[in-house]
């Protein structure tokens, strides 16, 4: 039986990680900021009660070195899920933030690796910010299409700070696996990640950015926004067969080909939301958006980069090295809703 590290597991992604590492058999050992936050905690809780003595929970601290050496002991796979993803309107200050725990942390956890001798593969979340910055920027790669073969070079601290924080710290992390050769490192890129969550109390930006258009934040009309998207049960399958597959390797992207905008979203919520008029029904034109963005936290540069922007997404790596699947999206917004919706 394997033992596994799991980082942030009080968090949306990880949280599932932790869920199907445990249905599938695994010891799973995670890691949270406090352990007497209980409300934070719960569906930890309930999953060791339901799995006894396969799922040990400890307190780690990004920011503090040594911090991951007692829960990675003796782990031969490490998940580092753990880093902050706040969208636009959510950051005040990009270092503190978003920048110093993305990429200390991924120091610290990748540092704890290099001391753990029973360490063989680590699996780091990433996103498809780390390959570009602004949405113009894909415009400019191979036949405009998303891939993996790039790195995001536009974004500053000042500028996409979570853009910049997560491709530092995937950089970071190929630097240190290069230096030696007993573990290996795979990165799952997803886009915005979406589904039913098992905690009510993650602070992750896909959550945040749904939540709000479910509570009615944009019914007088939403801006010309697209996403690449996943479902969060595919980005977890994604990440039990990057540790398990052998030829697993480098960077993968999860989301689906084509992106999806607001208003798309909008209109397959209404046939389930119990309050369909809370959603929006029409978009509102970019000449507004770019006129009165900047009062609600949106950059001019956001702005001119990403308003209106659609690309095409190369996500065969995924479906030939892993296997996945992409579930529609009609049930992954279904399932997210539900799950918004239910009594916690």
């Amino acid at each position: 039986m394997s033992t596994a590290l799991v980082t942030g597991g009080s968090g949306f992604i990880a949280g599932h990680v932790v869920a199907l590492l445990l249905q599938e058999g695994y010891k799973v050992r995670t890691t949270v900021r406090s352990l007497a936050n209980s409300s934070k905690n719960q569906h930890l809780l309930d999953l060791s009660t339901k799995y006894p003595r396969r799922l040990r929970l400890y307190e780690a601290d990004l920011l503090r070195p040594r911090s991951f050496d007692v829960p990675m002991k003796e782990c031969d796979l490490v998940f580092h899920i753990a880093s902050p993803f706040l969208m636009p309107e959510q950051i005040s200050d990009g270092i503190k933030q978003i920048v110093e725990p993305a990429l200390l942390g991924t120091r610290n956890v990748l540092a704890a690796v290099n001391r753990t001798r029973s360490v063989r593969r680590v699996v780091l979340t990433s996103t498809v910010a780390a390959i570009f910055g602004d949405y113009s920027d894909v415009s400019r790669m191979s036949e405009g299409v998303l891939s993996d073969k790039y790195f995001n070079t536009s974004s500053t601290p000042s500028n996409n700070p979570y853009h910049y924080s997560k491709v530092a710290a995937e950089k970071e992390a190929w630097e240190l696996v290069n230096q030696q050769q007993r573990w290996s490192l795979v990165t799952i890129n997803p886009g915005l990640v979406m589904g039913p969550a098992i905690t009510s109390t993650s602070d992750s930006g896909s959550l945040f950015l749904l939540n709000q258009l479910l509570r009615g934040y944009f019914f007088y009309g939403v801006p010309n926004f697209s996403f690449t998207y996943v479902d969060v049960r595919d980005v977890s399958l994604a990440h039990l067969r990057a540790a398990e597959r052998d030829r697993a390797n480098g960077r993968y992207i999860l989301a689906e080909k084509q992106m999806i905008s607001f208003l798309e979203m909008s209109q397959i919520l209404r046939s389930v939301h119990r309050r369909p008029y809370l959603l929006p029904t029409w978009g509102i034109p970019d000449w507004v958006v770019r006129r009165i963005g900047p009062r609600f936290g949106l950059s001019k540069e956001y702005i001119r980069g990403n308003l209106g922007i659609r690309f095409p997404v190369d996500n065969q790596r995924s479906i030939d090295d892993l296997g996945i699947v992409y579930r529609p999206i009609a049930e992954t917004l279904r399932d997210h809703y539900n799950a918004w919706n239910s009594p916690r």
